[in-house]
């Protein structure tokens, strides 16, 4: 059994299941997730319902009570002799815990942001857990000590891109796109309170650019993530739309592939501009109230993958009140027409990058799975 809670967990407990099916072919596997799940061979319990921020949180409050009930019956009604959890701590450790007193052995797969914010988890999880894998590098030494064997495995979006076989100038003329023209990749996240605060500010974005530029021509594309339901947000979609710019629910990973840079809700997706070399900037909101106990509880210097694991600013972050066109513009700027600037941005790229080459995340796991089971 598998759970995710969003997005990007999603498209690790897709990639998971398919080497899980292609290790051991008899593999029956339920889980919480979405479409892409599904599509590798996962009977789904329940969809995605994730919660994000203290305010976000309460708001999605009663569809996550309700997904857990159904995680839990089917824990009941299956027994799986495994459960592997992605992320998503809440909901994940209070299932753990569940399947624990059924004698069910749990994988952690991603685990938590512990290193950021409830360094008190660390031992809980440890507890939980039977085995942990890890998707960053200093990851691995924070299970140091708990009892709890945890392996560093690499990162799933790196698998994701090395398994694409177009160039730059190969997807670009196969989705219609001018290779002579810039190329900008909108990427606003896929949790509910990402997509309602920063649609608008792409709005902006897209409208001040093609003002500055009006002769650049440039085209901008915007990849939804599958398990976002477009028609809720029918009003922004149809302004981007108006303003020429792509929207389609498409593989994020294609869309920085093909753009020369990007404006990224902080997320998976700042990683895989990273291993893309597509210079970027990253972008959050939260609400007044979760953002003001943020401040109060997480104890990181940034919040984008690349320079969390860089351990400096290689790119810049705008958040809350800094996430505006102006701030934006001014950074695309620099990165369009600053070629030194644009340069070093992608050889910090390809430094961090060289820290998960030669590692198989999704195979790995699925090997420990099937120790796990034998």
């Amino acid at each position: 059994m598998i759970v995710s809670g969003e997005s990007s967990g999603e498209l690790y407990g897709s990639l998971f299941a398919k080497a899980l099916k292609a290790k051991c072919p008899e593999a029956r596997i339920i889980g919480i997730g979405g479409e892409r799940m599904k599509e590798a061979g996962v009977k789904i319990i329940a969809g995605i319902a994730s919660g994000f921020g203290i305010s976000e949180a309460f708001a999605s409050y009663r569809r996550i009570k309700e997904t857990f009930k159904k995680a839990v019956n089917a824990i009941e009604e299956f027994s799986p002799k495994l459960l592997v959890l992605i992320d998503y701590p809440e909901f994940n450790i209070r299932l753990a815990k569940v399947a624990k007193k059924k004698g069910i052995k749990v994988l952690y797969y991603v685990s938590p942001q512990v290193w950021a914010w409830r360094k008190s988890r660390v031992k809980t999880i440890a507890e939980v857990s039977d085995r942990i894998a890890v998707i960053l590098p200093f990851e691995e030494e924070i299970y140091i000590g708990t009892g709890v064997k945890c392996e560093f495995v690499g990162h799933p979006v790196l698998e994701e891109i090395e398994s694409m076989t177009e160039d730059k100038v190969s997807l670009r003329k196969n989705s219609g796109i001018n290779t002579d023209s810039p190329v900008i990749a909108l990427l606003p996240g896929s949790r509910p309170h990402e997509l309602k605060s920063l649609l608008p500010v792409m709005i902006d974005v897209v409208r001040n650019f093609k003002a500055e530029f009006p002769d650049y021509n440039c085209r901008f594309i915007m990849p939804v993530a599958p398990n976002v339901d477009i028609e809720k947000y029918q009003i922004y979609i149809d302004r981007l739309r108006d303003e020429g710019v792509a929207v389609e629910k498409e593989n994020a990973v294609k869309a920085l592939a093909i753009a020369d840079m990007a404006v990224i809700a902080s997320g998976t997706a700042t990683l895989q501009a990273a291993f893309l070399e597509t210079p970027m900037v990253v972008i959050y909101k939260l609400s007044p109230f979760s953002y003001f106990i943020g401040r109060l509880i997480v104890d990181v210097k940034y919040i984008s993958l690349i320079n969390l694991i860089s351990g400096r600013e290689v790119v810049k972050e705008l958040l809350q009140s800094q996430a505006d066109a102006k701030n934006i513009m001014r950074e695309l700027k620099e990165i369009m027409l600053n070629k030194d600037y644009r340069e070093q941005m992608i050889t910090r790229f390809r430094t961090a990058k060289e820290m998960f080459k030669g590692r198989r995340p999704s195979a790995r796991v699925a090997e420990m799975a099937c120790e796990m089971t034998a």
